[in-house]
């Protein structure tokens, strides 16, 4: 009995990590494919990024398209989960979703805790003056008053960038338009989407405002899926690749960002790896 009790434990142990060995071997892949569909997330309430509809009730987006094009391309059926900005990380590395598009900005420390894709977006920093105020560029506000909001990153930026400005912070956006338009401050800062709604309403207001060209950093926006999945990621950047080349990328970007938004943006990015682009902008 004793010799069959350690036969059945060392018999159980070797069955065991044969089923630890082929879950270890699997990858991320290999599990979406057998069941057909794949979990992509989005920001919550995060325009244009992703966002509920008030009217039709349901999340909408730039994100919210790229999710539904890349399950499209890789001939898998699509779960979409809204969640919030800060949970953007944290679901993938539990593997919650297996992909996010949320508009995650490429950084060191953020490659460090998960994988990006290649570029499908990019995103600038930048600053509105008084259309008036004769300031061009950004060494015209040395000297000036730049207003951003409290903790933002675009202060952290400024601080940084802006050399010779005064760089005030105020706790939150809108109040630095209010300064911006009441003379308090010169020029506010912050993400190029933000400042053209502020654009636009001054416009409305008779009282218009001015985008600066030149950016004050430039964030290089991919998909994060989890740690060491590369064969999920090769997929998904093939998949980029091909909506890059349909047109299918610039038809969402002009849907949301472009000439049939309200931003009259125009695309001036390119699918390619976001780590290599951000390493290109930091050595200028």
């Amino acid at each position: 009995m004793h010799y069959r009790s350690i036969k059945t434990v060392v018999l159980g142990t070797i069955l065991l990590s044969a089923v630890w060995g082929s879950q270890a071997s699997a990858n991320q892949w290999d599990t979406i494919k057998a069941r057909g569909t794949i979990v992509c997330g989005t920001q919550n309430a995060s325009s244009p990024y992703g966002f509920q509809d008030p009217v039709k009730r349901e999340y909408v987006g730039y994100d919210v398209d790229m999710c539904k094009a890349i399950a499209k391309e890789l001939g898998l059926k699509l779960q979409h989960k809204p969640v919030s900005t800060e949970a953007r990380i944290p679901e993938v590395k539990m593997g919650r979703v297996d992909m996010m598009a949320g508009a995650v900005a490429w950084l060191p420390k953020r490659a460090e805790q998960v994988d990006f894709s290649d570029q499908y977006l990019q995103g600038y920093i930048k600053v509105l003056v008084k259309a008036d105020s004769g300031i061009k560029t950004l060494a015209d506000l040395k000297g000036k008053k730049v207003c951003a909001s409290s903790g933002s990153s675009s202060a952290a930026i400024a601080e940084k960038v802006l050399q010779g400005a005064n760089v005030l912070t105020f706790q939150n956006i809108a109040q630095c338009y209010v300064g911006l338009q009441s003379g308090k401050v010169e020029a506010m800062t912050a993400g190029e989407l933000v400042l053209r709604r502020f654009l636009n309403d001054s416009v409305k207001e008779g009282k218009p405002t001015a985008l600066l060209d030149e950016p004050t950093y430039t964030e290089h926006i991919g998909i994060i899926v989890k740690q060491g999945e590369a064969a999920l990621l090769a997929q998904i950047n093939q998949a980029i690749a091909a909506l890059d080349k349909s047109g299918e990328l610039t038809r969402i970007y002009d849907k949301w960002m472009g000439q049939e938004s309200i931003y009259k943006m125009q695309r001036d990015f390119k699918v390619e790896s976001v780590s290599a682009a951000a390493q290109a902008d930091a050595s200028k």
